[in-house]
């Protein structure tokens, strides 16, 4: 149960095609993201007044909760297909982890990308500055680690490890930015390896654990265990892939997004490279160049990308992700989580069509 103080919002936020039909169909996670309503707000405590404010201004603001939903959702992998009893206990406890070390990396990223705003209201860095946001962020992740002891250490090196790759992700992305960076910051060729290999790190890494966590704890075999992992990667992958396309080709009153956003911090997407690869001394590399554009720059990018078949390819591309994903799910035979988890990965597909 939630009280008025936990907001009921963030958890409905999450997309209705697999939510609203769960409950229906025997598989029951509503009261699992309740509980991980409750314990993010446990857990996001402190004694120090200003701390604790920080702490809880995006957890306040609200959010889909999909990763608690991936860890809730791989909970039914198991032998007996419920996740009840003590594991279902450690489902929740997982699912406040993934959630808080998603959190924290919101008030990093808006750090890096100098954002203004988050979820709608001021983000941490503009309300207050980079040095609280940052250090919120941090306390967030010390949360994370603290309850993760509490499951053992399997679970506290699982997420050690997809720290360092949400960290490695993050780092790669920045280096192949084509926004001014220091001169002792290394560049990277923004190629398309170059790119997957970074959303691979900030994205997809962290739904990969979500449903490794899920199914790790219900008491999957290893191999289930690294099947279910591929599966959530594959779907990072394609709902990374599918923001890129909502970033030039989405209408900001229907999507809440403002469209070139990555244009404009000098991030080279999907639908962008493969745009360059079709014309890479045209317009296009002509107003991207080097640094960051203007909004008259990025307004005419968008213009020529919305005209490319640049766009159809990064969907065809995340189509492929989808397809892995699914592919990954047969060794768990024709049962309703199947199902749901396949309509969720077409889900990742739908949002860009």
């Amino acid at each position: 149960m939630t009280t008025s103080s936990e907001p009921r919002g963030a958890r409905l936020a999450i997309p209705e095609p697999v939510l609203g039909q769960l409950e229906s169909h025997g598989l029951p996670v509503t009261d699992t993201l309740d509980r991980v309503e409750v314990g993010l707000h446990a857990q996001v405590r402190s004694s120090h007044a200003f701390v604790d404010e920080a702490a809880r201004y995006l957890l306040a603001a609200g959010g889909k909760r999909f990763r608690p939903l991936m860890v809730a959702l791989a909970g039914h992998l198991g032998p007996d297909g419920q996740a009840g009893g003590v594991q279902r206990s450690e489902l929740v406890d997982a699912g406040v982890i993934v959630e808080l070390v998603h959190l924290a990396t919101l008030y990093h990223d808006d750090v890096i990308d100098e954002a203004a705003a988050r979820r709608g209201a001021p983000s941490a860095n503009h309300r207050w500055d980079n040095t609280v946001a940052i250090l919120t962020g941090d306390y967030l992740f010390s949360c994370a680690s603290a309850l993760s002891a509490d499951l053992g250490v399997e679970v506290t090196r699982i997420m050690a490890r997809t720290l360092a790759a949400l960290c490695e992700g993050q780092i790669r992305e920045v280096q192949g930015s084509m926004s001014a960076l220091l001169p002792e910051v290394p560049t990277i060729e923004p190629t398309l390896e170059h790119y997957l290999e970074a959303i691979s790190g900030k994205t997809a890494s962290l739904i990969a654990t979500s449903c490794r966590y899920g199914a790790l704890l219900s008491g999957v075999d290893e191999d289930g265990v690294e099947a279910a992992a591929r599966y959530g990667w594959n779907v990072g992958m394609a709902f990374q892939l599918s923001d890129d396309v909502l970033d030039i080709d989405s209408d900001q009153a229907t999507s809440g997004k403002t469209p070139g956003t990555d244009l404009k911090e000098g991030v080279r997407t999907l639908p962008v490279l493969y745009a360059l690869e079709d014309d890479a001394d045209g317009e296009l590399a002509g107003l991207l160049g080097d640094g960051a554009p203007s909004d008259e720059q990025v307004a005419r990018a968008i213009e020529l990308l919305r005209g490319s078949d640049a766009i159809d390819r990064a969907r065809d591309t995340a189509g492929t992700y989808v397809t892995a994903a699914v592919s990954e799910l047969e060794r768990f035979g024709d049962r309703r989580i199947v199902t749901a988890l396949t309509r969720l990965a077409e889900y990742a597909l739908h949002r860009a069509g």
